[in-house]
């Protein structure tokens, strides 16, 4: 908070005021959460820092919507709770007082690094006493309700769009189901027109050459078991032959698969299709050159199927992991035909880029509302 500044950088037309000091403790009652476990079930949604978690038949408050904020556990996630509702012992629920508008203070409270608020040395946690004291700058009631209608709407547009983002993702998990063979079956459920002969078995190793060797570049682009996430390459960083990690290894090349042997259950799984010799992976990935079309093999290896049966193949438990000769060993089925595989490849390709698509949408707009309310708060 600037000192001396008591008016936010923008404004709705119409109001020139000076905002006033405030505690948080002068325009929230912050209630405590209880345990639920006495109750029967009923239509009253129990609420935890997570989110809905059941239903039952009382509740802590009945008539006055409220503002949820983690007691322990996740504390900066704060979200509105609509009357009538029951919180458990980690979360507490922040009642807006009269003439105080629940979306601006909903605003305020998504507008506080609760983080920097944790005093604790283990889980994070949150007091009364530290959610009260703290201070920020209050406008007069109307517009606070001008400035909470705005994010409201402006939270349903976000709303909006990652609903659209989760239907897709359910559809293409639903097609990875239907277009790979499930067990004891030897083609799949849905296939494209015109391709009906049985797909066939095969080990791994027949589908894509494993861990090709070749000569570290001098500088390179390294990426290691962090900078994947699901499909998407989202960082790596420069290094050197002479100094780089030991585990920097496989050199790649555009059409390269790379596959995540360390806890194969998150699918961190990336096809490498940039036109550079410069990136090497560690070798916590087996990397894969696909004789195949290499977004087929990609969906090969993200389909449940495969993730059961390396799982099964794994050692450990905390970080199972498999070994590159154990994977290459593992049977799968693949069409006979290249040309439907290149067909499923594509059609993937494609769900992925609206999911792309529409990931970037809603990033674009969440970057937006945060530059909002760091702009319209003071």
């Amino acid at each position: 908070m600037t000192e001396n500044r008591k008016t936010p950088k923008l404004r709705f037309k119409g109001f020139t005021d000076a905002w006033e000091q405030r505690k948080l403790g002068d325009v929230v009652e912050i209630c405590s959460g209880r345990d639920y476990k006495h109750l029967s079930e009923g239509k009253i949604p129990v609420y935890g820092t997570g989110g809905y978690m059941l239903s039952v038949s009382e509740a802590l408050s009945y008539d006055k919507d409220a503002i949820g904020i983690g007691r322990k556990g996740t504390i900066d996630n704060p979200y509105i709770l609509k009357a009538p509702f029951w919180t458990v012992d980690t979360l507490f629920f922040a009642i807006p007082l009269e003439n105080k508008d629940l979306n601006f203070i909903f605003d305020l409270f998504q507008n506080v690094d609760w983080k920097k608020k944790d005093e604790s040395t283990g889980v994070p946690s949150l007091t009364r006493t530290v959610i009260n004291d703290i201070d920020f700058l209050e406008p007069r009631y109307k517009e606070q309700q001008v400035i909470g209608e705005f994010f409201s709407r402006f939270d349903n547009l976000i709303t909006l769009h990652q609903h659209k983002l989760d239907r897709l993702k359910n559809i293409k998990k639903s097609m990875l189901d239907k277009m790979f063979p499930k067990d004891g079956e030897v083609v799949p459920e849905i296939r494209f027109k015109g391709f009906t002969d049985a797909w066939e078995q095969r080990k791994l190793w027949e589908l894509a050459l494993f861990n090709p060797k070749d000569e570290l570049p001098k500088i390179f682009e390294y990426v290691d078991l962090e900078s994947v996430v699901g499909t998407e390459m989202l960082s790596h960083r420069t290094e050197t032959k002479s100094s780089a990690p030991s585990r920097a290894q496989r050199v790649a090349r555009i059409g390269d698969l790379f596959y995540q042997t360390v806890r194969p259950y998150q699918k961190n799984n990336y096809l490498f299709e940039k036109p550079y010799k410069n990136y090497v992976f560690s070798n916590g990935y087996a990397q894969m050159r696909p004789f195949v079309d290499g977004y087929f093999m990609l969906c090969l290896v993200q389909s449940e199927r495969f993730i059961k049966i390396v799982l099964d193949n794994c050692t450990g438990t905390s970080y199972p992991a498999i070994n590159s000769n154990n994977l290459e060993e593992i049977e799968v089925y693949a069409p006979l035909n290249k040309k439907e595989g290149n067909k499923i490849g594509t059609m993937f390709r494609s769900i992925d880029n609206l999911i792309t698509l529409h990931q970037r949408k809603l990033d674009k707009l969440k970057n937006i509302k945060k530059s909002m309310l760091d702009n319209m708060f003071v």
